[in-house]
């Protein structure tokens, strides 16, 4: 009975209409018009995606501080610079003569001078027996008996060499009291001997003077060090050396030893001050200066005063050089007897109307813009300065003429 039942539910089930009847799920997909290719997932694979180097902006690399200039092209003194570029044009000059006078007859064998290429103050990778020939009335080379070719100094660069020392001595008196005045600014009134000898170019000192301050017992006294190295120290204080240049130019102009330096002073924007009276606010902490021969190293190290005290003494440094200026490397060599900081090129850069620094962020060289004149001549020539000029003229030159002028290359 149960299948009879079972048969006839399944009989009423078939009479149902079409529509009432569930439909089977089909799935549907577009006819394929080439029957032959058979249809895959699409491939973005061959899309670039990322930008290629050659299209990617590359980065500017920072300029390394070797290389890059402290000035702006817009703020830059070619005048000034070129004197920088003329030393190092000239460095072979200076120490090839200051190395050869030492050797024995002034002479040096060919052969060496090439591997003291660094004494001679030659450029690294250059041959020397091809820079020499360039100056022919400097330097000049013969044969010795014993077959070596040798370098020596021409017959007038011999002439030179003792009309500089002839002038050494006439100016002696003078280098003594620029000595005196360096010892007067120092901390302990005492400064390495070994320092003095390395800086003694910009001074105008000779390459004696060790052995000449024996006759100045009243100035000077030689002691030895911890260390064993000889020091110079000041034996009597002179009142009338301690004067400053700023405070010579103080008494005759007081508006320009205001308009040397600037100490800006804070102010809330508030004030809306105009430029005039910003500038005349500023000339407030301007004065009083703090003399470079008074015990300022012992104010506080981040004061004005200090402050004013570190600049008078890069001040009184470059007046006392022959062509108002020095190089990094004579500053730092006196940092620690001069009380001064690691933040001595940001200070000089703050003082553009008084300090001019020159060449790269490296090696720099800061100048005393008062020494020179619009077209960037000193004002004041040493007399040491216009043998310089002369010998460097000489350099250049190529032969001499029936008058005894030279002739330029």
């Amino acid at each position: 009975m149960a299948w009879l039942r079972l048969f006839s539910r399944t009989l009423k089930s078939d009479k149902l209409p079409i529509i009432l009847r569930p439909l089977p799920k089909v799935s549907w997909s577009p006819p394929n018009p080439n029957p032959s290719f058979t249809t895959r997932p699409l491939s973005t694979s061959f899309l670039i995606t990322k930008t290629p180097d050659k299209f990617k902006k590359k980065r500017k690399k920072p300029e390394s501080a070797r290389t890059k200039p402290v000035q702006h092209d817009s703020t830059r003194l070619q005048h000034l610079e070129s004197l920088v570029t003329r030393d190092a044009r000239f460095r072979f000059l200076t120490r090839s003569k200051e190395f050869i006078t030492k050797q024995p007859d002034r002479i040096l064998r060919l052969d060496d001078a090439g591997k003291l290429y660094r004494e001679l103050g030659f450029p690294r990778g250059r041959k020397v027996t091809r820079f020499i020939p360039k100056h022919p009335l400097i330097f000049q080379t013969y044969r010795h008996s014993d077959g070596k070719m040798w370098l020596g100094f021409s017959d007038l660069m011999e002439d030179l060499l003792e009309e500089e020392r002839a002038l050494m001595d006439s100016m002696e008196l003078d280098r003594v009291n620029r000595v005196r005045k360096l010892l007067m600014m120092t901390k302990e009134k005492r400064i390495l001997l070994s320092k003095i000898h390395h800086a003694r170019l910009i001074f105008g000192i000779p390459d004696d003077f060790r052995d000449r301050v024996g006759k100045y017992p009243d100035y000077f006294r030689v002691v030895t060090g911890q260390d064993g190295n000889r020091v110079l120290e000041l034996v009597n204080w002179d009142p009338n050396l301690a004067v400053s240049e700023l405070e010579r130019t103080f008494m005759v102009d007081e508006d320009k030893a205001r308009r040397a330096f600037k100490f800006p002073l804070k102010h809330g924007k508030e004030l809306e001050l105009e430029e005039r009276d910003t500038r005349k606010l500023n000339q407030l902490n301007t004065l009083p200066l703090v003399s470079p021969y008074s015990d300022g190293w012992k104010l506080d190290v981040w004061t004005l005063e200090a402050e004013k005290y570190r600049v008078g003494i890069v001040h009184e440094f470059l007046s006392l050089t022959l062509e108002k200026r020095a190089s990094i490397h004579h500053i730092v060599e006196f940092k620690d007897e001069f009380s001064l900081t690691r933040q001595t090129y940001q200070m000089l850069k703050k003082q553009p109307s008084t300090f001019y620094l020159a060449g790269t962020e490296m090696n720099w060289a800061v100048f005393l813009k008062d020494g020179y004149n619009g077209d960037g001549v000193l004002i004041s020539k040493d007399p040491q300065v216009l043998f310089n000029e002369k010998l460097y003229k000489f350099a250049d030159m190529q032969q001499m003429d029936n008058d005894s002028c030279p002739i330029e290359r």
